[in-house]
């Protein structure tokens, strides 16, 4: 019984370990794009959206190929329904007399083979199909292009968090020797007060704003797993860093690209939609033409006054028979002409829509170049400016170690500083992000 209990221990605690087991990813932003866009939840869904679609597109198909149906009918008469039959049968002219029609027991079975010669609606059927899994797989297309977006935005996220932090940490350090050094100076009787005071405010600052990007870095790493499709408490190492990433970037934007609205998804769904209406339309005027089917039946029926069906003397009376079917559209009361004229106008109303998609595209296009070039500026800008700020801060610590400049003016030096820092970053951050932008439209 002891052993029985520890293994049963041991078993439990196997199980436990494994649910904690945490598993360990490291990925350059290319390695996270391919990573997400096989096991984001969107990507998997939209996938299944897709074989859905395959499986639609053959059951459409299916109904125009040959169809077997079996059935067995049993059917226990406990009270016989009569009928009044004319007396000659019986040599009594001019009266009727009751009679049992049938059996008190039936049972039948047959086997019906249909296939569907000629339908309008059917061939548009098919093409309706075919356009049905063209919409979902460009639906895929759309996807996967807003998760390389979303990764990329996430992913910058975390960098520039873990960018920031490094910058904070060590302005941070720089600030507590600062605080030292003017500390002492006021104790010695060679400094003021406010001096000390007014780096002590900044220190405050920075600390303070250090310990929320490190809690903005936790929350966007978490984004950025659930973009990944990893779970939340798996390890995750980001290889790449911000400002090699932002100069890969800025290489990119010395190509041309060409725009043709025709090749993004964009366009591409909203094709297809119009196309859509379009059968609609034809399924309407397709529903005037005649439709032909025909069937051939197979079957059995046995008759008894007893449940006697399974047995061997049980007589079974055989039968079979063709048919064909021919459904002719004569007069509709105009009733399929407004169904038509509907439809018409609904893919009127479609082609307006794309052409306004189209012009739409064009502009987001260009609002996106434009934005992206902007990005690039501010990154220059952003660049110069820090090296600026850093120069003034600099020199500004120097005159205040020697006295030949205020608190005021060294603490004012050190904000721009750290603006300037931040500016950087956000600048390398927002050309990463717009370029990103950019090829969604482009693609």
């Amino acid at each position: 019984m002891r052993k029985i209990f520890i293994l049963l221990a041991f078993a439990f605690l196997a199980k436990v370990n494994a649910q904690d087991a945490k598993q360990t990813y490291s990925f350059s932003l290319q390695q996270a794009t391919e990573h997400a866009l096989q096991y984001n939840y969107s990507a998997i869904n939209s996938g299944r959206d897709i074989e859905a679609a395959k499986k639609k597109k053959w059951e459409t198909t299916t109904m125009g190929l040959p169809q077997i149906n079996g059935a067995v009918d049993y059917q226990n008469n406990f009270k016989i329904q009569k009928t009044l039959l004319p007396g000659e049968l019986i040599n009594q002219p001019g009266t009727f007399f009751e009679a049992e029609m049938g059996t008190k027991q039936n049972m039948g079975a047959r086997l019906t083979l249909s296939q569907l010669i000629f339908d309008g609606s059917y061939i548009v059927g098919l093409q309706s199909a075919k356009v049905y899994l063209q919409l979902f797989e460009n639906s895929k297309r759309k996807t996967d292009s807003e998760i390389r977006e979303t990764v990329t935005n996430s992913y910058g996220n975390v960098l520039l968090a873990e960018e920031s932090i490094k910058v904070l940490e060590r302005n941070q350090s720089i600030l507590e020797k600062n605080y030292k050094d003017a500390n002492q100076i006021y104790k010695n009787g060679l400094g003021e007060e406010e001096s000390v005071e007014q780096i002590s405010i900044t220190l405050a600052t920075v600390k303070s704003n250090l310990n929320n990007v490190k809690r903005l870095r936790e929350v966007a790493l978490k984004m950025l797993k659930i973009n990944l499709g990893i779970e939340l408490n798996d390890e995750l190492t980001l290889t790449d860093n911000l400002e090699a990433l932002s100069q890969s970037n800025l290489a990119l934007a010395l190509e041309s690209n060409e725009f043709n609205v025709n090749n993004t998804v964009d366009y591409q769904i909203v094709s297809n939609m119009t196309e859509q209406k379009k059968l609609l339309l034809k399924l309407e005027k397709s529903k005037a033409l005649p439709s032909l089917a025909a069937n051939v039946n197979f079957g059995y029926n046995a008759f008894s006054q007893s449940f006697s069906f399974f047995n061997e003397n049980q007589k079974w009376y055989n039968y079979s028979n063709l048919g064909v079917g021919l459904n002719v559209p004569i007069f509709s009361s105009l009733g399929r002409s407004a169904r038509t004229q509907q439809a018409k106008i609904a893919y009127e109303q479609a082609k307006t829509s794309q052409t306004e998609t189209e012009q739409m595209l064009k502009l987001q296009f260009e609002k996106s170049k434009s934005e992206f070039e902007f990005s690039i500026e501010e990154y220059a800008t952003a660049k110069s400016n820090l090296n600026l700020a850093e120069r003034i801060e600099k020199k500004q610590q120097t005159k205040f170690a020697e006295g030949l400049s205020t608190s005021f003016e060294f603490t004012e030096a050190q904000r721009q500083l750290y603006s300037a820092q931040q500016s950087y970053l956000q600048s390398m951050v927002d050309v990463i992000n717009k370029r990103a932008a950019l090829e969604k439209i482009i693609k």
